[in-house]
Order: structure tokens, then sequence, then C-alpha cells
């Protein structure tokens, strides 16, 4: 599968149910430009369309994950592009964007093949899982260049390391390892090939029942709101599984020591 959005973002099929989405303007260190996030909405567009995608990977061409946004337009535009009510309008849409792998009814995951800084970081956390090579350093340095976070970043920085964590990073703005990562919970392993490692872990996601996979991403996403809320959700939910020939598959496999064969359905 080869992107059909632009160059910017390329769109490939490493194997069956997994999709990968590779930042590639590696000449500004995947800077969030306008041209890439017109080709990430595209991208994703397109793999959210695609019925066979199980789980979706995202990384960086070359030697970084993501630099954050591109702010350069900043200077470029006229007084009345940069005022409190414009540059609001023009944000929000900018974070959702690149925010959508929240949204998404399936597991992402970032293969953080370097650096991660500002809203780069931001990108990773929207994903589901991470991993990190051992040249990725994860900062957001927002208040070291004058601005307020954004993308959510005060929020999802303390649900991903707790509320401590999260305020070294956004009142330092220091890098953190990856081996610190990994102590933090920020990511999940650390690795030569974070791509590759990666992958491997999209394979085995990709060989479980689709549609209990999505639900359960959909259970994991409204879980904040407690127990209760937990319990009812998964009185629909697994029920719903409980009817689909996907089930029978699984016990199937299970009893015969073989390896299922799900169908999403």
């Amino acid at each position: 599968m080869a992107s059909a959005s632009s160059d910017a973002v390329v769109l490939s099929e490493p194997g069956p149910g997994v999709r990968l989405l590779t930042l590639n303007r590696p000449g500004v260190r995947n800077a969030m430009t306008e041209e890439m996030t017109r080709a990430w909405d595209l991208a994703i567009d397109e793999v959210a369309a695609d019925r066979e995608t199980r789980v979706l990977v995202v990384t960086g061409e070359g030697s970084s994950f993501c630099s954050g946004a591109d702010l350069s337009w900043l200077d470029q535009g006229s007084a009345e592009d940069v005022t409190i009510d414009r540059l609001r309008e023009r944000m929000l849409p900018f974070y959702r964007s690149w925010l959508r792998p929240r949204t998404l009814p399936f597991p992402v995951i970032a293969a953080v093949n370097g650096p991660a800084v500002g809203a780069g970081v931001c990108l990773t956390l929207a994903c589901d899982l991470r991993f990190a090579a051992r040249t990725a350093r994860f900062s957001t340095p927002f208040i070291y260049r004058g601005t307020h976070g954004g993308m959510a970043s005060t929020w999802l920085l303390p649900e991903a390391i707790g509320v401590t964590r999260a305020r070294e990073m956004l009142y330092t703005g220091r890098e953190v390892e990856p081996d610190q990562a990994l102590d933090w919970g920020l990511v999940s392993g650390v690795s030569d090939d974070a791509l590759k490692q990666s992958l491997e872990v999209a394979a085995r996601m990709a060989e479980a029942a689709p549609i209990a996979l999505r639900l359960t991403k959909t259970g994991l996403e409204q879980s904040a709101a407690g127990l209760e809320a937990s319990l009812q959700w998964e009185a629909l939910a697994q029920p719903v599984t409980m009817t689909t020939s996907d089930l029978h598959e699984g016990i199937a496999a299970f009893r015969q020591g073989r390896a299922p064969q799900f169908r999403g359905r």
C-alpha cells in the first residue's frame, strides 16, 4: 500500500493488518509544518477507512521522530493573524489533527526512532504504546521557547507518567533519555531498533480478534470514568463479542492447539 496523500507522510503495509505511517521530512526533523499536517490528515483518513487495518505504527524518517510544531509562520503573518482569537482558531484544529491516534478505533504504536520534542512528545502520547530507540530523547521545552505547552501536554503527560514527573518535564524542559523513559512508564520498551520492535508487537496484536481489540481500546479510553462505568461498558462489550464467529474460532483454536484465524465477524 503506497500513500495516496503526499510524500511528506508515507503510508505502507509491512504485514497483514498492520499499517506503517512515516513522517517524511527529515530535513526539518519531521516538524509539524502545514504541509506535513495536511498530509498527516489525509493519511489518517486513508488508514481509518481501511477495514483491514488492525494496528497502526507511526515513526519518523531519518534521525528524528518529530521536532514538534513549526511556528515559523508567526514571523510571516500579519498583525491580524496573530491576535489571540485567530491563534486559538488555528491551534485547536492543529491539536486535534495530531491527536487523532487517540480517536482511531484500533491501537496505534509510536516507534520513537529519535528525538521527540514538544508537540512531538504529545504525538507519541496520543498513541497507545511507545517503543524507543536508544537514540530517542523526550523533551517538552515549551516555556524555554516562550510559550505555554500545547496539544494537551498538561493532560497527556500526567496521564502517562504521573503529575510529579510531568511537572519536572514541563518545568525544566530537560531531555529524558530512553532508560529513564522506560523507568517512568513513558515507553514500554527500549531497543536498538524501535521500528522493528514496534512492528513485532503490532504483528502480534494484529493476530487478535479485531472486534474484541477495538472494543478493548474503547473500554480503556473511557475507564477514567471509574469502576462502575467500566463494569457497565464491559457488561455490554463482552456480550457483543460473545455473539461473534470469532469467539467460536478462538475457542476451537484453543482446544485444537492451533493459532486462531479471526475474520472480524
